[in-house]
């Protein structure tokens, strides 16, 4: 008996049954598209006990602004007839198993009781108004990572309020990928770092939405302009702050800045300023006659640890498909129940 195709295809199908959701089309037309929904033993809290942060059941996406609008929001499950809302831990499912398997879920309490805010308190929100960088983590609607740079003035992550975050995006690249997951996958991930004088950096996740310069602006006139055009804002991304908590100091290097004057080659377009064919991907390039094909991350998904997806946004094609893999699922728990289990791989 194989465990762990069993569980394996009951959490793929259980995952399926919950990705189908309409979303406004072009021309307001409605069609079906798919998201990811949590595991199948992640516990939904009810709406009013439900906590910020990453334990709160995602309802769809943040509302975004008119000129950004977001798919439509997905209702999770009602509460149970008469049950009371318990004490709920910050963190995932995921996080909470490795704790228990590790034997850490005692340190991990004091640190969420002791260290994790859901919302900017004044220490932290003068430290963001002295940070020049920070690190952002966003992912698709697929789960497919993406870790950036962010670089400005001081202040240029500008704090509207204790639970409010704005950044301006520049031009960069042009690829915009950050911008292109937050658009399919709202909740974003933030690392601030001082390397040069407290040692100490800062987390802070939330949900973010893009937004127009002049509609921002329109609300918060007193955001910082700049004349150079390498830090003209494209857009902004408003954050929703959700959690809060310090990075700890013990293996952040300390470092120097450059002297003053150093320059900085803001909006260059200068190859070689910006670090011209460091890695020598360009010259791989050339070497091949032609940039390397990889499939898209839409025909690369396969749907979860059950095997693709099928090809249809068809709600009725993947319910009957999820409807066979429960089935099957079923079937193999029964026969497992008659079987001694001797472990994974036994």
């Amino acid at each position: 008996m194989n465990h762990d195709v069993d569980a394996t295809e009951a959490v793929d199908a259980t995952m399926m049954l919950r990705t189908v959701r309409t979303v406004p089309g072009p021309g307001g037309a409605a069609h079906t598209a798919a998201r990811p929904a949590r595991p199948a033993w992640a516990v939904d809290e009810p709406e009013d006990t439900a906590p910020a942060g990453r334990h709160r059941q995602a309802a769809g996406f943040a509302p975004a602004s008119p000129s950004f609008p977001a798919p439509a929001p997905v209702p999770g499950p009602a509460a149970e007839p008469g049950a009371e809302p318990g004490p709920v831990r910050p963190g995932s499912d995921g996080e909470h198993a490795m704790q228990r398997r590790l034997g850490t879920a005692e340190r991990a309490d004091r640190f969420y009781g002791e260290q994790m805010l859901d919302h900017l308190n004044e220490r932290m929100r003068e430290f963001i108004g002295r940070q020049e960088m920070f690190f952002l983590a966003t992912a698709d609607r697929h789960g497919e990572c993406d870790n950036s740079f962010r670089a400005g003035p001081p202040g240029f992550l500008h704090v509207i309020d204790e639970r409010t975050l704005v950044y301006p995006e520049y031009r960069g690249n042009g690829v915009h990928a950050s911008l292109g997951n937050i658009q399919e996958n709202p909740h974003l991930g933030i690392l601030l770092v001082d390397f040069f004088q407290a040692r100490i950096g800062l987390h802070v996740n939330g949900r973010a939405e893009v937004v127009e310069d002049a509609e921002l602006r329109s609300v918060h006139p007193d955001l910082p302009s700049d004349s150079v055009p390498g830090r003209r804002a494209l857009v902004w991304v408003r954050v929703t702050v959700e959690e809060a908590y310090i990075h700890c100091a013990k293996h952040i290097p300390h470092l120097q800045r450059a002297p003053k004057g150093t320059p900085r080659d803001w909006g260059t377009d200068d190859q070689r300023r910006k670090g011209g064919d460091f890695f020598g991907a360009a010259e791989e390039a050339r070497r091949r006659g032609g940039p390397a094909v990889r499939p898209s991350r839409e025909r690369a998904h396969t749907g979860g640890p059950g095997g693709p997806v099928p090809p249809s946004d068809d709600p009725a094609a993947w319910r009957a498909h999820a409807e066979r893999l429960l089935a099957k699922a079923r079937q193999r728990r029964e026969e497992g129940e008659r079987t001694p289990f001797r472990g994974w791989f036994g």
